[in-house]
This record gives structure tokens, sequence and C-alpha cells, in this order.
């Protein structure tokens, strides 16, 4: 049960977070960005193979900036409960990554559309080498699928 001490605020986690900044994640980790950004696209590809509760607590620590003091207010929990929670979350999330990869093939399919869009650019290319690339990286992508 809830305690409504704290005035709940709303996610900012409003849709996916699939956008432009999904190559940085897998270029470089650490920066602090980059695992807000991996955190949203973790939860996005496996967000709904968590509990209602694990969801609820971890879209209000990762998507809506709560501290673990509000979050522990707000469900009853201790901030430490709050702590191993997220840190639960987090590594399942990894989990499902590192045995489905789906992450992982979503970005590369991403990077390969994005190569057949600048080939699409590509005055100096004639029809046929321009064919034969496309069909290549399409390959490419269907042995990904």
């Amino acid at each position: 049960m809830k305690n409504k001490t704290v005035s709940r605020k709303k996610p900012l986690h409003k849709g996916k977070v699939l956008d432009t900044f999904v190559v940085m994640v897998y270029s470089s980790k650490g920066d602090d960005m980059e695992k807000i950004v991996e955190q949203g696209l973790l939860y996005d590809f496996y967000g709904e193979l968590l509990t209602d509760h694990q969801r609820s607590i971890y879209e209000d620590a990762v998507f809506g900036d709560l501290s673990l003091g509000e979050i522990a207010r707000e469900y009853n929990i201790s901030r430490q409960g709050v702590h191993d929670l997220i840190k639960r979350c987090d590594n399942s999330l990894q989990d499902y990554e590192n045995k489905l990869h789906l992450m992982q093939k979503f970005i590369s399919i991403k990077q390969k559309v994005k190569e057949i869009d600048e080939l699409t650019g590509n005055a100096s290319l004639s029809r046929e080498e321009l064919a034969k690339k496309m069909k290549e990286i399409a390959g490419q992508i269907l042995e990904e699928l």
C-alpha cells in the first residue's frame, strides 16, 4: 500500500526512449547520461517482464528522478529496500539482454538502415553498385533477425 504523504511526480518516461542516442550506448559506457539512456533502452525492451511493483519503483527512480528516500516514503519501505529493488531490476534487465540480445540487434539493424539511407544519397554509385550494396546490407539484416 502506498503512503500518500509524498506527492507523486509523473514519470518523465513517455513512450519509448529508442532514438538517435542508442549508438552511443554501445560505443562507450560509463558516463551517467549514457547509463540512463541504457537503462531506458533496457526498460523499453524488457520492462514488461518486471512485476507491477518493480516497474513502479523503477520508473520513479530512473524516469521520475525521485530519491531513494522519497520512494521509500511513498511505498512505505526502507531506503535500502528501494536500493536493492532497483539494483535487482537493473540486473534482471541486463540478464535479459545478455540472453536475448534484442537491444544489441536493434542497434545493429538501425546502423545498417542508416547505411542504406546514406547509400541512396551517394550519387557516385551506379545503379548496379547501389543495388548490390543494398542487397548485401539487407542480407546482413535478415541474418540478425
